[in-house]
This record gives structure tokens, C-alpha cells and sequence, in this order.
């Protein structure tokens, strides 16, 4: 056999080799649908938001549009019923979300351990809760419980804010009407202050706050300032960083199990390039080294309270009866670890 014909031979067997490759991507990229649809909360003037455009845009980019993802925020895909959200992707009404452990405790109660009062503390605290064991058992049970599991987000620490006067101990909170979200822990939390919580929706807590029905609410400070909470009565911030707020980043399993191995590769990197980006935004302005964002909260004549360390305790042990209770619940290994994780942080620091 001359020359020409040996290398005949061998792209034809190459082609070969190649053919079973080719025919594998190509029947995946058939069962692929046209668009994907994506879960948030809140849209893209929120740091949630932002997180959701950025993943969407990554995976368009390194799939070369294989993977298409369209953002419905609001949680329309369920009407806006933030606790049925973690349901609707079991039941695959949602190809994917971005979702926060709050909102999907209802489900997972584990998930509560992040509401648990005053246990992240900071930063620090909640990284070395996320990014260590205790964030890779929490992972765990997400799939475990039907749901795969990508990437961690961040919403922030949530501030509390009323129309009425300023809040620097746990007796200015008493008899106040806030409005909570719907996990039962926010409302032993809050009541054990001596105030009045009211479970509801975002969507309805916004006219709410405008009307006078509820004095106060519960956010991140970038919340405030993007959904313009100033405007709805709401004169008084006190920064207590009671609560943290981690989001996850998630698909359904039948779409997961869809996709190629290197679909699978890409989309799971894309959330956590995502993530990182999103907690960087979400933290921008509200550090001890950078405390812009707080000003910026200032400017619109708003009064900002900062609380003394001494404060914050008086706060953490009034609440001590609801963090106690909510042990037993979520289950005192894991917050075994928490804490521990956590002291080790404060240690480091």
C-alpha cells in the first residue's frame, strides 16, 4: 500500500473513531429545549438578579448556544409564591433557579440553619459555614431531597428597618407590625423581640409598607435601596446582621440528567463564576474597610443605626428561646458545626 492510500486508510479510521462522538453530542443537543427557564425572586436591579443575568450569559457563551436561559423573576413561575419554588423545580414547572435557603426551608428544614439568629455574625462566620463542611452537608440534602445543587449565591444580611422611630434594643421592637418572610422561625424570632410579624409575599409586602398595614420589614440594605423602600415610610435602619441569606444556585434533575457530561461541566462552573460575582456584588459598599453603600442608604434621609457589639447581645439573648427551640429542629449536629465553624472564623480574624 503506497503513501496515499495508508493516509486514506487512516482518516477513515479516524472518522470512525470520531462518528460515535459526534452521533452522542448530536442526539443530546436534540432532547436540549429551546430555552430554559430560570427562577429568582427579585429581578436585575438586585444583586440576586445580576447573579441570574451572569450565569444566563456564561452558559449561552461556553455552550456556543447550546443551552439557551430566559430569568422569570418574581417567582411568577409560581405565581410569586416564594415557598413553593423549591416544590415547582422537583416537579420540573422550573428548569432551573436561584434560590434562597429561606424560601426553601419549608422543604428542607436543615435549610433554617441560616436563620437561626445571630449564629453567621459576619462575613467570616457565613463563608466558613458555606465553604466547608457544613456547606457540602447542606448541598448533600438539597440533592438528597430531589434537586441538584451547583453553586452558592448570597443575598446578604438582613437589616431591619421600620416607619416608626429607631431601634437600638430589643424594647423598641415591641408592639411594632413587621412584615416577615414565610418560614415559622421569623416569626418566633420577632415575637420573642416582643413585635408583631406578618408572614406574606414580597409582592405584597410592598403596598403593605406604603399603606401602614406593616410598620417594618427585614432585608438586605441593597433591598432597600433597590426596591426603594424609603418611599414606602421606612425612616429607620438598624444594621443588627441577625440573619444571613446564602442563595443556591440549582437545576432540576431531569434537566440535568439531559444535558451532556460536558454540558454538565460548563453549567455547574458557569454557577459558581456566577456565584462568586454575585456575592462580590451583593457585598459591595457594606464592609468594614468599605462602607459606601451605607452611605448611600444615609443620603436618602434615612437614619442608619449601627449597633455596639454590647447591643447586638442584648438582641442575641433575647432571642435565645427561639434559637433554642430551632436546634432541636434543624437538628444539633449540624449546628454543632456551625458554630464551631464559625468560632473558628471569629478565631482567625
Amino acid at each position: 500500500m503506497d503513501r496515499r492510500s495508508l493516509l486514506k486508510a487512516g482518516l477513515a479510521g479516524t472518522a470512525l473513531f470520531a462518528a460515535p462522538a459526534i452521533i452522542g453530542r448530536s442526539a443530546y443537543a436534540s432532547n436540549y429545549k429551546p430555552e430554559y427557564k430560570l427562577s429568582t425572586v427579585v429581578g436585575s436591579a438586585f444583586p440576586w438578579g445580576k447573579g441570574g443575568d451572569i450565569w444566563i450569559e456564561l452558559v449561552k457563551e461556553r455552550t456556543q448556544g447550546r443551552i439557551n436561559i430566559k430569568m422569570y423573576p418574581g417567582v411568577s413561575l409560581v405565581n410569586g409564591d416564594q415557598t413553593r419554588e423549591f416544590t415547582a423545580i422537583r416537579q420540573g414547572v422550573i428548569d432551573l433557579a436561584i434560590g434562597s435557603t429561606i424560601n426553601w426551608s419549608p422543604q428542607i428544614k436543615q435549610l433554617n440553619l441560616f436563620s437561626l439568629p445571630f449564629l453567621a455574625q459576619d462575613h467570616a462566620g457565613l463563608d466558613a459555614m458555606v465553604q466547608g463542611d457544613v456547606g457540602k452537608e447542606i448541598m448533600a440534602l438539597v440533592e438528597k431531597n430531589g434537586v441538584m445543587p451547583l453553586a452558592w449565591g448570597e443575598n446578604g444580611f438582613r437589616e431591619v428597618s421600620n416607619s416608626k422611630h429607631e431601634i437600638r434594643k430589643p424594647a423598641d421592637m415591641k408592639g411594632l407590625k413587621f412584615r416577615v418572610v414565610g418560614s415559622p422561625i421569623f416569626n418566633d424570632t420577632f415575637t420573642a423581640l416582643g413585635a408583631n410579624p406578618t408572614q406574606m409575599s414580597w409582592a405584597d409586602a410592598q403596598p403593605a409598607l406604603a399603606s401602614g398595614a406593616v410598620e417594618g420589614q427585614e432585608n438586605p440594605l441593597h433591598v432597600f435601596t433597590a426596591a426603594k423602600l424609603n418611599t414606602l415610610a421606612q425612616k429607620f435602619v438598624t444594621r443588627w446582621g441577625y440573619v444571613a441569606d446564602p442563595l443556591i444556585f440549582v437545576a432540576n434533575q431531569d434537566v440535568w440528567k439531559s444535558w451532556s457530561a460536558d454540558d454538565q461541566k460548563i453549567v455547574r462552573q458557569a454557577a459558581i463564576d456566577a456565584g462568586k460575582q454575585e456575592i462580590a456584588i451583593a457585598r459591595k459598599g457594606l464592609t468594614a474597610s468599605d462602607s459606601s453603600f451605607v452611605k448611600e442608604v444615609e443620603a436618602l434621609g434615612v437614619k442608619v443605626t449601627e449597633l455596639t457589639a454590647a447591643e447586638k447581645d442584648a438582641f442575641k439573648q433575647a432571642v435565645k428561646p427561639a434559637y433554642d427551640k430551632w436546634v432541636q429542629q434543624i437538628g444539633p449536629d449540624l449546628v454543632k458545626k456551625a458554630e464551631t465553624a464559625v468560632a473558628a472564623s471569629r478565631k482567625k480574624a
